[in-house]
């Protein structure tokens, strides 16, 4: 019997949407900068976790797709909306479709790109563009100053701040204790 290996998922944050997951393979790892897509190999890992792993070969042309996406992507969460950036999305979005057909068991919509590389880049910013339909406020930076993070707020209210209560969250409330007790000196 063959032993499974057990792939460590080293992400920060890895229950969001694949546009946000991407945004994501940058992060401060305890002060140090943190980068997914910097080898090849952290890129196959990257596909893997994504369930691209079986579609792509993680080559030089996927990482450079992702990265160009990803550059895209972080300057539209940040708030740019210009020109050059629409046009920097859209040139991913050039490299695929949905192609809809009707199978035995009903209507279905495949993704097909020019080359295999571009399947992770398209779908993340295809679905960034799902999330701007849905709820464009709700695509949020973590309000930690040194955090770089971004989620999707699925609160009910729509309030959250924080990508983790339980790290940049307690952070700001610790900070703020902090400085309370300071000024009461």
């Amino acid at each position: 019997m063959a032993s499974e290996v057990q792939v460590v998922d080293p992400r920060p944050l890895p229950e969001e949407p694949l546009s946000l997951d991407l945004l994501n393979t940058r992060w401060n790892n305890g002060g140090s900068p943190r980068d997914l897509l910097d080898s090849l190999d952290d890129l196959a890992l990257w596909l893997t976790l994504n369930g691209f792993a079986d579609q792509v070969p993680a080559d030089q042309a996927t990482r450079a797709a992702l990265v160009a996406t990803r550059a895209a992507l972080a300057r539209l969460a940040a708030g740019d909306s210009s020109p050059e950036v629409r046009a920097a999305l859209n040139e991913v979005l050039a490299h695929g479709s949905v192609r809809r057909t009707l199978e035995v068991d009903g209507p279905q919509a495949h993704v097909v790109t020019d080359t295999p590389a571009w399947l992770p880049a398209w779908s993340a910013a295809a679905d960034f563009l799902r999330l701007l339909a849905e709820g464009p406020d709700r695509i949020r930076s973590c309000a930690h100053p040194s955090c770089v993070l971004h989620f999707y707020d699925t609160s009910k209210n729509g309030t959250r701040r924080w990508h983790s209560m339980a790290t940049c969250g307690n952070r700001a409330k610790a900070s703020r204790h902090y400085a309370k007790t300071k000024t009461d000196d």
